[in-house]
């Protein structure tokens, strides 16, 4: 798996995989995805479900994907796993692969993710993917582990949190802005002390998140994602 991004979470194990599990929670906190439902199934795993990605109004790119979760282990920890796919010839993902792990501490859970998947477009695309799209995907991810710890120790919500960075981006264009206009030779030295500052404890940031596997054994793809396969 190319991408890790790892999050330690104060909370309840079964809140946490609630909040992940459920469709329309998840879809709250994550920032990658716009929709996501469960297909019509008979109860059994693995499940089938859909997403969509909006990328620009009007634009919204559509796939489907299976999952299976493992509940109860015998070790005390959680495991999902899941492979998705979209045939829309302007998604840029084409087909890919990927797990969650709920690690319990002594302090909280280890929640993390390993996901890799195939550019679309060929070499292009693989370039692309390099420079652009896939640091942006572990960004999103990295961000949306935040938002969700933020929703999971401190209840507060996903809306809520994506206000206050909304807020934060303005307060530091505002800051650049009146540099730039007021003392230009101030202007960057300003924008550095803008992009280099934390934000506020309310305010999701993907710097909170681990993106390197500490142990190895955490970063290995679980037994169940060999047994996710599409029909």
């Amino acid at each position: 798996m190319q991408l890790y991004i790892e999050a330690r979470i104060r909370t309840e194990l079964d809140l946490l995989w609630h909040r992940t599990q459920d469709p329309a929670q998840h879809r709250r906190w994550d920032l990658r995805f716009t929709h996501i439902d469960h297909l019509a199934s008979a109860g059994s795993e693995p499940q089938r479900f859909r997403y969509a990605v909006r990328l620009l109004p009007g634009l919204l790119i559509s796939g489907t994907g299976i999952a299976a979760g493992e509940k109860r282990r015998p070790d005390g920890t959680r495991t999902s796993a899941l492979r998705f796919a979209s045939p829309h010839p302007l998604s840029p993902i084409a087909r890919g692969r990927g797990y969650w792990r709920y690690l319990p501490t002594g302090d909280g859970i280890r929640f993390l993710t390993g996901y890799d998947y195939e550019p679309r477009w060929g070499r292009p695309g693989r370039i692309a993917d390099r420079l652009v799209l896939r640091p942006l995907m572990g960004w999103a991810t990295a961000w949306s582990f935040d938002r969700l710890r933020l929703w999971c120790e401190r209840g507060i919500t996903p809306e809520r949190s994506l206000r206050h960075a909304l807020a934060d981006v303005a307060a530091r264009a505002l800051a650049i802005g009146v540099a730039a206009a007021v003392a230009p030779v101030a202007a960057v030295p300003v924008a550095i002390a803008a992009l280099l500052l934390p934000p506020s404890h309310v305010t999701p940031a993907a710097r909170r998140c681990l993106r390197r596997p500490t142990e190895h054994t955490a970063a290995t793809p679980p037994a169940l994602l060999h047994s996710v396969r599409w029909s």
